[in-house]
């Protein structure tokens, strides 16, 4: 007698086998450019936008259609080039009371400019001892071949924001950050400056106090009232008082005044290949981590550089300041409302000479910095206003 087995379903049929694991489904691929793009653009780090361009190709596509780039630079390579240094002493010299305030600025910045000048730039050096602290090869968007921009330290290739930039095709805003301000200033000192260029300078501001104390945590976690109030004293009617002039207080403002605009116009004068490179850019801000300096270019003013080439000054790398008409404002004692105190508070506002601009307009001048420092800039302009002139360096 035959015997039936009844046949069983073959395995595949029972537990058939899924066209795709969820493991292997890419979440990224669902998405459209446009929207890896939003992303890309709310990171904006480009050093984070180098290791996402190692993660696929098509990552690697879409990089260089970033609008939104923020480059933050790790160290600043030194030279021993002290040509620059050694032109402006000679022109300073015999130039009367002013040549030692020209070897106090000159000492003090000319040598971070020109290092700075080494980074933005492409000539190639060895990096100082101690300042690669961490690697910068990650700066790298592409392998290429190409050494323009590279230096080679301890087995890490550092590369200049011009390198790093160069295969972006669309940038739209750009931000520069230097590990820190050019201007060493003594513990304590406040002195921060935000400059506009086009071809040349377009306004500058800058505040300084020769001290801060700051406000008694005490007194904030009571609360304080916002409003501004003038500052004010018994014999304090806004004029600057006689011993301005005889400690040295005015002969401090003016060092302030020329080594800010020397940094300003030479950190302007290092962007020419940035901006010649990238002209779709609307945008472009080079500051510093310690928030000293800011230099900013709209649309109109780097499209203005682009037709009309900046007059380089004959004395350094950087691009010649003009003829210039600064108002000046100071108080000895200035209390801010969160209760901060600056100490010789002094508000410069400079414009070029030729400039068509509103004279008695200064708006802008109270704008240009953050909390707490708008607050002061808003009160110290509420004084008398004492009118300068500066020729052309």
């Amino acid at each position: 007698m035959a015997v039936i087995i009844p046949r069983s379903d073959p395995p595949s049929r029972i537990h058939p086998e899924p066209s795709q694991t969820l493991e292997e489904i890419d979440h990224f691929d669902r998405l459209p450019d446009s929207i890896l793009l939003l992303v890309f653009n709310k990171i904006g780090d480009v050093k984070a936008l180098g290791r996402c361009c190692v993660v696929s190709r098509r990552f690697y596509s879409l990089i260089p259609q970033v609008e939104n780039v923020v480059v933050r630079v790790d160290c600043v390579i030194s030279d021993d080039d002290s040509s620059s240094l050694s032109s402006i002493k000679s022109r300073s010299a015999g130039s009367g009371s002013f040549s030692s305030i020209f070897r106090l600025v000159v000492g003090g910045i000319v040598k971070p400019l020109q290092a700075l000048g080494q980074f933005l730039g492409t000539k190639r050096s060895s990096c100082g001892s101690g300042s690669s602290s961490s690697s910068s090869s990650s700066l790298s968007i592409s392998g290429g071949d190409e050494d323009g921009g590279e230096i080679e330290q301890g087995g890490v290739t550092h590369h200049s924001p011009t390198q790093v930039l160069k295969n972006f095709e669309e940038i739209r805003y750009l931000r520069i950050e230097l590990p820190s301000g050019e201007l060493g200033i003594d513990d304590g000192v406040l002195l921060k400056w935000r400059a506009e260029f086009g071809s040349t300078l377009d306004n500058c501001v800058i505040l300084g106090a020769s001290s801060v104390i700051q406000p008694n945590p005490l007194r904030i976690s009571q609360g304080v009232d916002t409003t501004i109030v003038e500052a004010s004293s018994s014999d304090d009617n806004g004029s600057i008082p006689e011993s301005f002039y005889t400690n040295g207080g005015l002969k401090l403002r003016v060092v302030w005044t020329i080594s800010s605009l020397i940094a300003a116009s030479a950190r302007h004068y290092l962007l020419q290949p940035i901006i010649a490179e990238h002209k779709t850019l609307k945008s472009l801000v080079l500051t510093d981590s310690d928030g000293q300096g800011v230099l900013c270019m709209n649309r109109d003013q780097l499209e203005e550089l682009r037709v009309k080439p900046l007059a380089a000054s004959s004395a350094s790398k950087r691009t010649l300041v003009p003829a210039l008409n600064m108002r000046l404002w100071y108080a000895p004692t200035l209390e801010l409302p969160d209760g901060t105190v600056l100490k010789g508070a002094t508000l410069v506002a400079i414009r070029p000479s030729e400039s068509k601009k509103e004279v008695s307009d200064i708006s802008w001048v109270s704008s240009a910095f953050e909390e707490p420092y708008e607050t002061a800039a808003k009160m110290l302009v509420k004084r008398r206003t004492y009118c300068l002139e500066m020729n052309s360096f």
